[in-house]
């Protein structure tokens, strides 16, 4: 059935519609006449109402007919490059992403539906349809910001022309969906992990829960039992680093028995990988500090701009009710006895045995501890420094820092 305004007059309409008012037509078949549903008529009808004379269903356009042929063009050539990345077989890209393609042409100025790429994709081949996906009924399952981060990592190769492969670290608010953190490291490392933990914390406080995955950083799982062995540790008798500092700071770990109990965190990275990869691809960037800025765009657009299917709001909006309305299980970050500094919280423990001459072995090195007792036993804190490629080793004995040295990295021959 066509448009309303092909089919009818203003006064044809106008006649209907004062019959309805007056008694003399009933609404079914004032609706069966003009071919339009209950809500449809109903809006029609409060117009009319306001003003009987001048009411007109005439069709007014507030949007351009046509798009310009320059921004034809734009969208032509983005569409062109997105399909040289879809079709060349060494790039891991098999799909084309529109509303990324949508996003580009924004900061361009260029403001245009997905809708309308779409269209043009179809003209110029480069479309490809999605396979259809399994319903799945997402929820959320706390009631307030800083009772579950979902804390994972990605480690994948982020640009296609890179030559190795970068990990992305993510921490997730399941309340409001906010991505608490997002950031690329070289590797996937326990300090790389507590170094995540130490931005998040210092920015928000403290949060109830962390949900991590059974990486050996944040959990030690023996496997199943063989005839040919017996084990002589089973699982979580190995106090992993992660878990010290965690104990220390009075958070519950919660480990997932599988990749799919983590859904919320690997459906962010499947939308990252895709973005980020098709960006680096396109603007040929190769180095991680190259790809960072590209990372922080994109936060910063999940965070702030785009409403989530699962909760109806913008994430950081929703962050911030809570936040207001004092929904919140974030607590501020205090130093626990009887440490005063954040380095002795967000480090790496190890336990040594002073010798005879008030000395230690740690990494081939013998470090001289004063203010002990030979054959006291200490505990050691490494705060590694990438920056300037040291790291600071805090020797405590008994409660009390009892030495603080710093070591350049490659001298301790270790990797952190």
């Amino acid at each position: 059935m066509g448009q309303m305004h092909r089919r009818f007059t203003d006064e044809q309409i106008r006649v209907l519609f004062q019959g309805y008012c007056q008694g003399t037509l009933d609404r079914s078949e004032v609706q069966t006449m003009l071919g339009i549903g209950k809500t449809r008529f109903f809006f029609l009808v409060r117009r009319y109402r306001q003003d009987p004379a001048g009411f007109s269903i005439a069709y007014q356009r507030r949007t351009r007919a046509r798009l310009s042929a320059q921004v034809e063009a734009e969208i032509k050539y983005e569409l062109l490059r997105e399909k040289k990345l879809v079709d060349d077989p060494r790039m891991p890209i098999s799909g084309y992403n529109y509303t990324a393609l949508r996003d580009r042409l924004k900061k361009k100025g260029i403001t245009v539906s997905a809708t309308t790429i779409t269209t043009r994709a179809k003209n110029l081949s480069c479309y490809r349809p999605h396979p259809k996906a399994k319903t799945h009924d997402r929820e959320v399952v706390t009631a307030a910001i800083g009772a579950l981060v979902q804390h994972d990592a990605s480690v994948h190769l982020w640009s296609p022309l890179a030559s190795e492969k970068w990990t992305l670290i993510t921490s997730l608010d399941d309340f409001s969906r906010k991505l608490l953190f997002a950031d690329f490291f070289p590797s996937e490392t326990a300090w790389a992990h507590i170094e995540a933990a130490q931005r998040l914390m210092q920015a928000y406080g403290v949060p109830l829960r962390y949900y991590v995955d059974n990486l050996r950083v944040f959990r030690f799982v023996q496997k199943r039992d063989s005839v040919w062995r017996k084990h002589v540790l089973e699982t979580d008798d190995v106090d992993t680093q992660w878990g010290q500092m965690m104990r220390l700071l009075g958070v519950q770990v919660i480990y997932a028995l599988s990749p799919q109990a983590k859904g919320k965190v690997e459906r962010t990275y499947r939308w990252l990988q895709d973005r980020i990869v098709r960006t680096c691809a396109l603007e040929g960037l190769i180095t991680l500090e190259q790809a960072r800025p590209v990372l922080y765009d994109e936060v910063d657009r999940y965070n702030n701009r785009q409403v989530h299917a699962t909760t109806g709001e913008i994430p950081s909006i929703r962050f911030e009710k809570a936040l207001r309305a004092g929904t919140s299980l974030f607590r501020p970050l205090s130093f626990p006895e009887p440490y005063a500094s954040f380095k002795d919280i967000f480090c790496l423990r190890l336990t040594r045995t002073v010798n005879g001459y008030r000395r230690i072995s740690l990494f081939k090195e013998q470090i001289e501890v004063p203010n002990v007792l030979p054959y006291d036993e200490v505990q050691v804190h490494l705060i590694p420094h990438t920056d300037n490629h040291t790291v600071e080793i805090r020797i405590w004995c008994n409660d009390r820092l009892a030495h603080s040295v710093s070591y350049p990295l490659q001298k301790l021959h270790v990797h952190f």
